[in-house]
């Protein structure tokens, strides 16, 4: 059994979310910084982290970190990291992705082309050939550089972890699925509450709530790079995890999950996806306009993603459309809305000052998770006696 340090990058402003999950896995967090969250744990922690982690980007094992502040120096750094305990003779390996915040070397195709030759270098020491035909497995490599501290990590889960593998038609600007079970997962939601999306899309916020809901792993239905490293990984891992995903499953939960959109081919689109993740039958999607919404139960959850007016042509349109979100909730009993926007008058618009405000980078857009916060519901022994 090999102890690894295991980092999981994620959304800048996610990060409590990932840690809660990790540690629900049951796995040791050593470290949290901006957009990433670092673990300990074995092989079989990476398998598990990779197959049920819902708001991580990827799942890296931690080769190593440095100081560099000039080529010389991040050259000799990663020669000096023990490759040939992961890269074997016939390893494809390459650096997938640099980024460098606040750091001297700054160069990312530079970054790239150094650590590459390190890493040949140190190589050829150990297996003494002075060529690598590279025809074997792939071994993708990324590195962070911050302050001059060069962190470096293996990637195991290749395609990033968002891709569920139902997604297979999208709304225009469609959110990623790790980012919306994120949304769900900042607010008190369980999978008997009522959730609605009035913005839905191509279906990703009540998918992911549905998966939740039945407890379905969303890495069950997908590959990973780290599959193929079996001198690393033993498949057994592999099948043990998928197994335990497997087992967890219960498609009989009963569920009030809804999801709106004003275009019918979006509502088409939600469908097939909801369909394909295999929970289709756990949400009901209609197509409605937002100034159609309501809805008779009380102590609901609207959790969405509108429109941000991003594009020039839109923004007059956006006071209209978040003014007619504040009047719809307020007509809605004792619910509570959860919304991310990139939209700067949200608030003002929708007549209401959010009880709670948490700002998420989505790519390179700066939004703003607002949570408007209704009554918790009373508890069931409450409500026995209300009758009574």
């Amino acid at each position: 059994m090999r102890k690894f340090e295991l980092i999981a990058p994620c959304y800048f402003g996610t990060e409590s979310v990932l840690k809660r999950e990790i540690i629900d896995l049951g796995y040791d967090v050593t470290e949290v910084s901006d957009g990433r969250v670092t673990f300990l744990g074995d092989e079989e922690a990476l398998c598990r982290a990779n197959v049920f982690l819902r708001t991580a980007k990827r799942i890296l094992i931690k080769i190593g970190s440095f100081q560099a502040e000039s080529f010389e120096e991040l050259f000799q750094g990663t020669r000096g990291l023990p490759w040939e305990e992961y890269i074997p003779r016939d390893g494809k390996f390459w650096v997938a992705k640099a980024s460098s915040v606040k750091s001297r070397l700054y160069s990312v195709s530079d970054i790239q082309s150094v650590m590459k030759k390190a890493m040949v270098e140190r190589l050829k020491d150990v297996y003494h050939t002075g060529w690598f035909e590279e025809s074997g497995e792939s071994f993708p490599v990324r590195v962070f550089l911050m302050k001059d501290q060069v962190t470096v990590g293996l990637d195991s889960t290749g395609e990033p972890l968002h891709k569920r593998g139902y997604r297979k038609l999208a709304s225009k600007a469609p959110i990623a699925e790790n980012l919306a079970a994120a949304l769900i997962l900042m607010t008190p939601w369980k999978g008997d509450r009522i959730l609605v999306d009035p913005f839905c899309g191509s279906g990703t916020i009540p998918i992911e709530a549905a998966m939740m809901a039945a407890g379905m792993a969303p890495g069950r239905n997908r590959s990973f790079t780290a599959w193929n490293w079996s001198h690393i990984i033993p498949a057994k891992d592999w099948q043990d995890v998928l197994e335990e995903a497997e087992e967890m499953i219960d498609l009989s939960v009963e569920t009030d999950i809804q999801g709106y959109d004003i275009d019918e081919d979006m509502i088409a689109i939600s469908r097939e996806n909801a369909r394909l993740a295999g929970v289709d039958k756990l949400i009901h999607f209609q197509r409605r306009g937002i100034e159609q919404l309501s809805h008779s139960k009380k102590y609901g959850f609207l959790i969405t993603n509108p429109p941000y007016g991003q594009r020039l042509q839109d923004k007059e349109s956006m006071q209209t459309l978040y003014r007619m979100i504040g009047e719809k909730y307020r007509s809605l009993d004792d619910w509570s809305m959860y919304l991310i926007t990139a939209y700067e008058q949200a608030q003002r618009d929708i007549g209401r000052k959010a009880d709670k405000n948490r700002k998420i980078y989505n790519g390179m857009i700066k939004t703003y998770y607002y949570q408007f916060l209704g009554p918790k519901p009373p508890k069931k022994n409450e409500r026995k006696a209300s009758f009574t």
